[in-house]
């Protein structure tokens, strides 16, 4: 039992699929899925329960879950408080984030910041991906997480994380049965979308314009779970990246596929501006050792398998010939 198969534990219990999980922990789905089997050989029983649909924390696996959040916690205070004791540093930091962006937890990355920088004054702002961009390329902010590729070249971006767009829809519409819906059955139906300053909302009017289907947004909002409530209510459908469905408040909402070579992919980068604070730096820092941890733990998962695949097959055949 190590970190990284703590790591994954956690973010497969809260993805609750293995693609979206290993998307989030930065590695291959066959690495993630044998780190999770590993684990299950080492404690002897099943830690998930899978289904076609999602994956689901059995018991013994939601014993477990506390105490892998634990030691997550405790490795990375203990990093922290390394490199506080060995690296100063002072000045401001301010970042901007979209709500709810699935790729990074912005929350506990300024945390852990705080931890390793105490005396860094840090400033945070919520708001939409294209509203962020423009704070970032006027030097308001030092550094963003937007879900938006517009205009963002003069800003480097780095890619974090990408989600397909997914339809969400109360258990009674007509449309929840269907496994997946064509753009045309789209045509005249209310939908709940966010403002204009967000990148999700950008991605879904320009799709309904490549179709020519025109699209009613009877409401508006700013906040998710909003977003959410108002479906659950029946006062129309919406188009929402994949983890959005899957979070809590999404439960008893039902979830349909779009066609996947006609529908828009929601992307996550990390913006900063050119005249950005040194604290910025030390910010996105944290975000790329984090994921060279991940992709060296994933390489030697996987090394492991391959090494393994051989001996089981010989066990097998001696098994088959005896």
């Amino acid at each position: 039992m190590d970190l990284r198969q703590m790591e994954y534990l956690v973010t497969l219990a809260e993805e609750q699929q293995f693609t979206r999980a290993a998307a989030v922990c930065g590695v291959s789905q066959s690495g993630l899925s044998a780190a999770i089997r590993s684990l299950e050989e080492e404690f002897g029983t099943s830690l998930f329960t899978r289904t076609t649909r999602r994956v689901v924390a059995t018991d013994a696996g939601r014993a477990l879950l506390p105490f892998a959040r634990e030691m997550l916690t405790q490795a990375a205070a203990g990093r922290d408080a390394v490199v506080r004791a060995t690296r100063q540093l002072s000045g401001r930091l301010r970042v901007g984030a979209e709500q709810c962006l699935g790729v990074v937890d912005v929350p506990p990355l300024l945390e852990r910041f705080h931890r390793r920088y105490p005396l860094v004054d840090i400033h945070f702002v919520q708001a939409g991906s294209h509203e962020l961009a423009a704070q970032v390329r006027g030097g308001d902010l030092d550094v963003a997480f937007v879900a938006t590729t517009d205009h963002l070249a003069s800003m480097s971006p780095a890619e974090l994380g990408r989600r397909q767009l997914v339809l969400l829809v109360p258990p009674s519409d007509p449309l929840a049965g269907s496994a997946r819906v064509e753009w045309a059955q789209l045509r005249e139906r209310d939908f709940i979308d966010f403002r204009e300053s967000w990148g999700v909302r950008t991605l879904t009017d320009a799709a309904f314009a490549a179709h020519g289907i025109p699209r009613r947004v009877p409401c508006t909002v700013d906040d998710i779970h909003t977003l959410l409530d108002l479906i659950h209510r029946g006062l129309g459908i919406a188009l929402v990246p994949q983890h959005v469905a899957a979070k809590p408040q999404a439960s008893g909402l039902v979830t349909v596929a779009l066609p996947p070579d006609e529908t828009p992919v929601w992307i996550v980068s990390a913006i900063a501006s050119t005249t950005a604070e040194p604290a910025a730096l030390r910010l996105l820092e944290i975000l790329d050792l984090d994921a060279q941890a991940c992709g060296v733990a994933c390489e030697e998962q996987e090394a492991d398998a391959e090494a393994q695949a051989p001996a089981a097959a010989l066990s097998s055949s001696a098994v088959a010939t005896s």
